[in-house]
């Protein structure tokens, strides 16, 4: 068994596509792109100490790590190649394969950075978990992740990824902080040479168009920008119309 839980969807000999989320959700974070990728297989993976997924005794030392922890979880399902999406954590994981695995057909990065924050933004992040537990983030994490005018307009919604932070293990959270906390990875970008699509919330306080335009200007490989209006953080929670009309145009490209 490895470390990763994995759920898949969609056609089983299609092409594979892994949907990696961000930090503090789980693979249900997916629930409304799922659906527009019934034509592929389709393969969720949850973070150490997310949904399914074990917390391993050491933290992990870089991204490059949880990357691997993709790799060891693909392998144990016989995929090969595959096309990698992923948002914010999941979307860091994702430069980090698209550069380092030959197995990478095609990259999606969704509001996510080449560099998250640093080490005293997320030992601080860290230290508040450990203290008062990952809900201790929610009412940050909810300003940034959605407009004002999506939280307003969809309480169910906001509950539900409410719920899926307070289920993450406070360790597990740690352990892709401590990851997140040495991202720098602007350096790296030259050598991702597969298909690269960005997409960006207009809203996005924590990772703003401009920083995935960095991405798409800094890949060695062809690469297209989407911007999507309305949309914060967690941009195919908010608007997964205007998300899948861009993933699914990119991938069947």
């Amino acid at each position: 068994m490895t470390l990763l839980h994995t759920q898949e969807f969609g056609t089983p000999d299609g092409e594979a596509v892994v949907l990696l989320s961000s930090i503090a959700t789980t693979s249900d974070a997916w629930s409304e792109v799922i659906p527009a990728l019934s034509g592929y297989r389709v393969i969720t993976v949850d973070h150490r100490g997310h949904g399914g997924s074990g917390v391993p005794a050491a933290r992990p030392s870089d991204v490059g790590t949880l990357g691997r922890d993709v790799i060891a979880a693909l392998d144990e399902l016989g995929v090969d190649r595959f096309s990698v999406v992923g948002v914010s954590l999941g979307g860091a994981i994702a430069q980090w394969l698209a550069a380092n695995s030959r197995r990478v057909d095609k990259a999606v990065f969704a509001a996510t950075a080449t560099f998250l924050g640093g080490e005293k933004a997320w030992e601080q992040k860290i230290n508040t978990v450990l203290h008062d537990g990952t809900s201790g983030l929610t009412s940050t994490l909810m300003g940034n992740w959605f407009t004002e005018s999506f939280r307003a307009e969809h309480p169910d919604a906001v509950r539900r990824v409410a719920d899926m932070i307070d289920s993450v293990d406070d360790e597990g959270y740690a352990h892709n902080g401590t990851a997140l906390a040495t991202w720098d990875f602007a350096g790296e970008l030259g050598k991702i040479t597969c298909p690269v699509l960005t997409i960006a919330g207009a809203s996005d306080p924590t990772c703003p168009p401009e920083k995935l335009a960095e991405i798409a200007d800094g890949v060695a490989g062809p690469s297209q920008s989407v911007v999507v209006d309305p949309a914060a953080h967690q941009v195919a929670i908010e608007n997964p119309e205007e998300f899948n009309t861009a993933l699914t145009r990119f991938l069947g490209s």
